[in-house]
């Protein structure tokens, strides 16, 4: 019930936002701004016009501005932070948590950064540096360094009263880290065994030693798996030397997956996830011709394929005619495929050693919808042109397509990831001119061996 309201709950407050804008309603617009979480704000921000979105970044109170800067997408933030002064953008990363800040010093100018790190105290930037050591889509990346830890000797009693003493524990803490006096990570106390275990017993007793560590190094996607299928709510991360190094959250882990999907549906289409939906017109335009250039050198491939067999086309219109069918059928068999192998690549579901067996079935199903939908073709080709060596053109041109794109769909993201390119953002070009190219060859080839 919730998640069904929350949609719509948000293009209500969209629509507040705009109508108060439109009135001219400054003090609203306030109200409304600094009332809200600082993902909503930011989600506001990016659903506005460039002109509107300066007007209510400017009504956001100074104390948010640094948690709304975080949540927002790279390139909104990157247009705001152009706009801001050099004491505004220091005074808004006070406050920020290690990982965040990382995160939005990336985008600062160096200037800034300069102050920022003047501006904290040693602990603060030993940990801040230590978290900026790791790439951003790493364990060490996402960490929090801000972690609460115990000794195995000690009695829960006693860590009861070093949690009062100490007035708070960082937020989304679930459990506790157990090192030695080494600090390498032992364990984890669970805060709800904490509570309900006998007070006298000691740490080493009740901790989970189960709990496996993450090293920083581990990249963010498996990260997200590790989380997912452990149903973790935190993990700890532990240097090569066994060192507890801070913290993972399952809030962080959350943007991760919220990050790859996005990834994952803009890039079929070439474009960034980062970018701006309301960016000006040239910008936009420059972003997605590139990716139109592409797809128009693959487009003349396909071409220059269709006019080897001129002729053929010239004496045998009913090929020219039935040519759409092959190709749309190839592509849209192709695009399935790819989808289930780059999803599964994505997931960790898709090895080398399970790849032929895919292959294999893949091949399969196409074979079966191929002589199925082949068949369907054949049939409406001979009634419509009553010719049956025109049908069995179409149909042998048809399955042969559909085998081709099972072969492609599975083989093409296989390889790009072997060479290092994505392959969501590469597949969808490279499966679609292999469709192109095979459906015309096929159909125009055979047609000029059986027909002419």
């Amino acid at each position: 019930m919730t998640d069904e309201r929350a949609p719509q709950k948000k293009l209500s407050k969209l629509a507040t936002l705009q109508r108060a804008l439109d009135q001219g309603a400054g003090r609203q617009v306030h109200r409304l701004v600094n009332s809200m979480h600082p993902a909503e704000v930011a989600s506001l921000l990016e659903s506005l016009p460039p002109a509107q979105r300066e007007l209510v970044w400017d009504l956001v109170d100074p104390e948010l501005e640094g948690d709304v800067l975080v949540e927002l997408n790279e390139e909104v933030r990157a247009d705001l932070i152009r706009e801001m002064e050099t004491e505004e953008l220091v005074a808004a990363t006070e406050g920020l948590e290690v990982d965040d800040l990382a995160d939005l010093l990336a985008d600062l100018p160096e200037t800034v950064n300069q102050q920022v790190l003047r501006s904290m105290d040693s602990q603060d930037r030993e940990r801040l540096t230590a978290v900026l050591g790791y790439d951003a889509d790493t364990a060490g990346g996402l960490m929090n360094m801000d972690t609460v830890s115990v000794r195995p000797d000690v009695t829960l009693e006693t860590v009861l009263r070093y949690l009062r003493m100490r007035g708070e524990i960082p937020e989304r803490t679930d459990s506790l880290f157990v090192v030695n006096r080494h600090d390498r990570y032992l364990g984890t106390l669970n805060l709800t065994r904490l509570l309900t275990e006998d007070p006298e017993r000691t740490v080493g007793e009740v901790m989970n030693a189960e709990t496996e560590a993450i090293p920083p190094e581990t990249p963010a996607s498996q990260v997200a798996n590790m989380f997912q299928d452990r149903d973790l709510l935190s993990a700890p991360v532990v240097s090569p030397e066994g060192r507890l190094l801070g913290r993972i959250t399952v809030d962080d882990v959350v943007d991760v997956i919220r990050d790859e999907a996005d990834h994952s549906v803009m890039s079929m289409a070439g474009l960034d996830e980062d970018a701006d939906m309301f960016a000006g017109v040239v910008p936009s335009a420059r972003r997605r011709g590139v990716w139109l250039g592409i797809n128009l050198a693959t487009a003349f491939l396909a071409a220059w394929v269709v006019g080897l067999f001129e002729t053929t086309i010239q004496n045998i219109v009913a090929l020219a005619v039935l040519m759409p069918i092959v190709a749309s059928m190839g592509g849209v068999a192709a695009t399935q495929t790819l989808t289930l192998i780059v999803r599964g690549l994505a997931l960790g579901q898709v090895e080398r050693t399970n790849a032929r067996w895919l292959m294999a079935k893949e091949i399969a199903v196409a074979l079966l919808n191929g002589l199925a939908w082949a068949t369907v073709v054949g049939v409406v080709a001979m009634l419509w042109f009553r010719n049956w060596r025109i049908a069995a053109v179409i149909f042998a041109a048809m399955v042969v397509n559909l085998l081709a794109a099972a072969l492609a769909g599975v083989t093409v993201p296989l390889v790009l990831k072997r060479m290092g390119i994505d392959p969501a953002v590469a597949g969808g070009v490279v499966v679609t001119t292999v469709t192109d190219v095979v459906g015309f060859a096929s159909l125009l080839g055979l047609g000029t061996l059986v027909l002419l």
